[in-house]
């Protein structure tokens, strides 16, 4: 039997982002993603070890510098995350720009960031991206 890859979605506490991170766990099923498990983590019970079984992951915040992200910020300036993908989403554009800055030293590659008009992504394009995000990381 093959091992289920790790996806990991890691959020601040904010209702719109949680959504989100609800619907981006909503694209990820069987049968193309049949060998996938998907955990949800808000940022402020997620700890360095969550991301080592990860092959991919997302994050997600609500605005720019979010207090729960601190331990986030230390981990990302300390971490090689090379041969891994990520997908950053927000509601708001500041908030994407900072999660880029967060990431862009980590090795890994960052996908195309998803804005969300409203705290709302269409179904379809929700999807496509999420494809994408896995398909550089190597689940697809």
């Amino acid at each position: 039997m093959e091992e289920s890859r790790k996806i990991l979605i890691v959020t601040d506490d904010e209702e719109s982002t949680q959504k989100l991170a609800a619907d981006i766990a909503s694209v990820i099923v069987p049968p193309v993603f049949e060998a996938c498990s998907v955990s949800i983590l808000k940022s402020d019970v997620f700890y360095g070890t969550d991301i080592l079984p990860a092959h991919n992951f997302f994050l997600g915040c609500g605005s720019p510098s979010p207090l729960s992200f601190t331990y986030i910020e230390m981990l990302f300036e300390r971490i090689n995350l090379a041969g891994r993908s990520c997908g950053i989403f927000s509601s708001n554009p500041t908030a994407l720009k900072y999660l880029y800055r967060l990431l862009r030293d980590s090795d890994l590659f960052v996908g195309r960031p998803l804005l969300a008009k409203n705290g709302v992504v269409d179904g379809a394009r929700l999807g496509e991206w999420v494809k994408t995000i896995l398909k550089n990381g190597g689940i697809l």
